[in-house]
């Protein structure tokens, strides 16, 4: 324990003070402060209008859809390559591993430290935008949230961190298989780029393709994590098609919380076997893996 908190500690050092992590700490605020005064008149106008005040602060937008929702979604994966691609191989090509595994530090205090450190990294990068937006929107609105938003933010900040965590874990995976950093880095844009593709494929389908994008969206971690948040900020929605034919309004008919937990319950529990898988064969892999001093 001792070990895995000392690489923990370390990591999330190196995390905080990087220039990777800054710059895209920035980007992130950045672009969260303009999905919230991107159609701020039209924020004003809708939500005098409709239930769940709070929340359209998230998803409401002038555009077709909503930006906030698709930061989240294609922003967090980049994130958690960033932080993962390199993981394990720069070290290795530096020879800080050998030197690190030759002090008293088991592998899987090494392997399980630095996954951690990332995924603390991503829980504090996504909960400082959800609060910046909750801020600027209580200043915007006047309108505090009601318990069953800040239960719906909660859930939807948990697995937002968790889908983070799958791309680290996809990250560390090609770190640990590949040996150049650029090399992990192009594989791991690739994956991001396919599951893009998988996300866009249903809606561009012809009619008789409709099942094989059906298929698609069921294992794409990104298709996963919109449905999830969608369901979560938009509490009347019901699938991904209702959400892009509203253009990001709330429905009156809105589920209660229970109903939306069991609606997303199934995609958070796929996003989290993903991570699951893609940790487990980097742990495994790391642990067997033969490390040669230089």
């Amino acid at each position: 324990m001792q070990g895995l908190m000392t690489v923990f500690k370390k990591e999330l050092t190196d995390d905080f003070t990087s220039w990777r992590f800054i710059i895209l700490f920035i980007i992130a605020l950045g672009v969260s402060v303009f999905a919230i005064y991107l159609d701020a008149q039209y924020i004003r106008q809708t939500v005098t209008e409709t239930r769940f005040v709070f929340l359209q602060l998230y998803t409401t937008s002038g555009q077709a859809l909503p930006v906030f929702i698709l930061f989240i979604v294609f922003f967090v994966p980049i994130v958690g390559i960033m932080l993962g691609f390199d993981a394990i191989n720069s070290e290795k090509n530096s020879g800080t591993m050998s030197r690190l595994l030759s002090q008293p530090i088991y592998r899987d205090a090494v392997i399980n430290g630095k996954f951690l450190a990332g995924v603390v990294t991503i829980a504090v990068m996504l909960t400082s935008i959800v609060m910046l937006v909750a801020g600027m929107g209580l200043r915007m609105i006047g309108v505090p949230p009601s318990s069953e938003e800040v239960a719906r933010l909660l859930v939807f900040l948990i697995s937002s961190i968790i889908y983070g965590a799958f791309w680290l874990g996809l990250g560390m995976l090609f770190s640990i298989y590949l040996q150049r950093v650029a090399t992990s880095a192009l594989a791991s844009v690739a994956i991001w780029l396919l599951f893009i593709f998988m996300f866009a494929f249903p809606f561009f389908a012809q009619p008789g393709q409709g099942q094989a994008g059906l298929m698609l969206m069921r294992i794409s971690p990104i298709t996963l994590a919109w449905q999830v948040i969608t369901l979560l900020l938009v509490p009347g929605a019901r699938t991904l098609e209702q959400m892009l034919q509203s253009g990001g309004s709330v429905p009156t008919s809105a589920l209660p919380l229970g109903q939306s937990l069991l609606s997303v319950w199934p995609h958070m529990v796929s996003i989290i076997v993903l991570t699951v898988v893609c940790f487990a064969i980097s742990y495994i892999k790391f642990i067997r893996a033969e490390i040669r001093s230089t």
